[in-house]
């Protein structure tokens, strides 16, 4: 038993030190950093870029040579000196209808949609990060409370169980102090496993591979998001112009619209133009010829690739609808959900937390003292508990609804 008493406080200090102590500013530049996601949508933009430069490229002319292998007549082989036989001949493929120029144009549309879908990338993995930070900061103020409490009610609990057994107390205070200790524990073992998820999540998002203490001014940043710098239609209007999700639905249409151009322009025969040099075998001698060819347009070969694309352009411009209405209701019920956690939080009392303390101490002492009874106490403590786990919810959520309003609008809007 002694050893284990001293071993267990080892690994406690052990687990203490191996914590970092971290700034939301530092969390972000190691997303920046770090994230394998990031990391990845990086290599699309730049896959995206090259498919431009591959779009600007036309086919290679095209060579061919024709040289005497048998020459009967002499009896000789390879017979390609001045009465002999040679031809050749180079073409090059013309595009008409503006296809070269309709497949650049979707080339870069599509280049301009991945560096979008990057942007809302980042933009939601700062916005995710930002949930964990906080969830992990406030969490971790409820775990200590708990354990406070938890060690207090424990060591009331060990000297009511020596005074039952003597006797001098009935078992049922006994049981109802083992009672509330089992709820402070199951209390305990909920939020630390929502902890230990968020603590992960961090982890995964930041590539740092120790447990991340969040260091906050919690004053500070409280007071920050009190006061917005827009009202509701500026928002909104801010968020039409910096929303990712919002701009890549336009930006989808015009390069469907593009793509549209582009497969109508496919169906335009294209020209094959060239010239051939013929030694001995043509009319004249050392002839030298013009060429020129285009397929005969008997009918639509691409007709239906042409109504595919309009038929996604179509739906296309459903979605991105759907989407101007999805923004303005995220904009209207994030924004009424923000004023309403700020009014539940400023309507509570700034010494909120002195009170409770005060309090809390002083039934403490006077239940030490025999002044109240233990159904008191117990029952006190268990308010206790849900205030002190309730306001430090009241606050993280109060926080993590005004970095949602920053999200949506994908600026610092506090």
């Amino acid at each position: 038993m002694k050893t284990v008493l001293l071993i267990a406080p080892f690994f406690m200090l052990q687990f203490a030190h191996s914590q970092r102590n971290i700034t939301l500013k530092e969390c972000d530049d190691a997303l920046q950093k770090n994230n394998l996601l990031a990391i990845a949508g990086q290599y699309n933009i730049t896959a995206s870029k090259a498919a431009v430069i591959q779009a600007r490229i036309w086919e290679q002319p095209f060579i061919s040579a024709e040289i005497n292998a048998l020459n009967p007549d002499a009896n000789r082989t390879f017979d390609i000196g001045q009465n002999g036989q040679k031809a050749l001949a180079i073409q090059q493929l013309i595009y008409l209808g503006g296809k070269k120029r309709n497949e650049i144009k979707v080339a870069k549309s599509n280049a301009e949609l991945a560096e979008l879908q990057f942007e809302q990338l980042i933009s939601n993995l700062k916005f995710e990060l930002r949930q964990s930070f906080y969830s992990v900061y406030f969490d971790q103020k409820k775990l200590t409370s708990l354990a406070s409490q938890s060690e207090q009610i424990e060591t009331l609990l060990k000297s009511n169980e020596i005074q039952a057994e003597k006797g001098n107390i009935p078992l049922k205070d006994v049981v109802r102090l083992q009672s509330l200790l089992l709820n402070l524990k199951n209390d305990k073992i909920a939020v630390q496993k929502d902890v230990t998820f968020q603590k992960q999540n961090l982890a995964l998002l930041t590539g740092i591979a120790e447990p991340i203490n969040p260091i906050v001014d919690e004053t500070k940043i409280i007071d920050d998001y009190t006061i917005p710098k827009y009202s509701e239609e500026e928002l909104l209007k801010l968020a039409k112009e910096k929303n990712p999700e919002y701009l890549i639905s336009l930006k989808q249409v015009e390069t469907q619209e593009a793509t549209v151009k582009l497969q109508k322009s496919l169906s335009i025969p294209d020209v094959t133009t060239g010239f051939s040099y013929d030694q001995n075998g043509g009319a004249f001698h050392n002839q030298v010829n013009f060429t020129l060819g285009i397929p005969l347009p008997l009918w639509n070969k691409n007709k239906g690739n042409i109504k595919i694309a309009q038929a996604q352009l179509g739906e296309i411009k459903a979605n991105s609808d759907y989407k101007t209405l999805e923004l303005q209701e995220q904009i209207r019920s994030s924004f009424a959900l923000w004023k309403e956690q700020k009014l539940q939080y400023t309507s509570l009392s700034k010494s909120i937390n002195q009170n409770l303390d005060a309090v809390y101490q002083g039934v403490l002492q006077n239940f030490l003292k025999r002044n109240i009874s233990l159904f008191e106490f117990t029952d006190f403590m268990e308010s206790y508990n849900q205030s002190t786990l309730q306001l430090n919810e009241m606050r993280k959520q109060f926080i993590l609804s005004s970095e949602e309003l920053n999200h949506i609008v994908n600026t610092t809007i506090f």
